[in-house]
């Protein structure tokens, strides 16, 4: 079949391969050496090393054979420094990268967790609500012992009722029938 104009290839053709470069472990490299940049002891070993350039390329002491000019402003340190520098951003800028992305996953799993708390804490008001509702239907202590006193004033009353028949006076109104019924 022949290849159309007006249509995509379907597959490319690769005559050198990238290599495969597994992210994961070059990003916790950067992030180690990004570390370490940012460090007192990285400032003093830089520090130390500078000193120690410096000194071996000045014209004090024995002549050693010096590789720097101090004559031209240390050329050479200079672009040690730079080159240096030139690799410590990008090291740095991954971190950051990978730093904010474990930030975005965290924030995430917070929003996460505090929307199951807000659903719990709003289930168990629910579940409180029910249960005080519940409870106001139940007899308390108070309630159930003014019952019992009312009950047994009048079998008390009624007692005495019984026992006077030569009076032809009314048993009397039991307190029952005058209390309302509680809610």
């Amino acid at each position: 079949m022949a290849e159309r104009l007006d249509t995509p290839r379907s597959t490319r053709r690769v005559l050198i391969r990238r290599p495969q470069i597994d992210e994961d472990a070059s990003g916790k490299i950067s992030e180690s050496i990004a570390r370490f940049l940012g460090t007192p002891r990285f400032i003093i070993w830089l520090t130390v090393f500078c000193i120690a350039w410096i000194l071996w390329n000045v014209d004090i002491g024995p002549t050693r054979p010096q590789f720097d000019s101090a004559a031209h402003g240390f050329t050479a340190l200079t672009l040690v420094l730079s080159l240096q520098a030139s690799y410590a951003a990008p090291l740095i800028l991954l971190a950051q990268n990978r730093q904010t992305d474990r930030d975005r996953v965290q924030a995430e799993q917070d929003r996460q967790r505090s929307e199951r708390n807000l659903a719990d804490t709003e289930f168990l008001a629910r579940e409180m609500a029910a249960l005080r509702i519940a409870l106001s239907e139940v007899a308390t202590r108070d309630f159930v012992r003014s019952e019992l006193r009312a009950l047994l004033e009048d079998m008390t009353a009624d007692r005495d009722g019984e026992k006077d028949p030569d009076t032809e006076q009314a048993p009397k109104e039991s307190k029952k029938s005058r209390r309302t019924p509680r809610p």
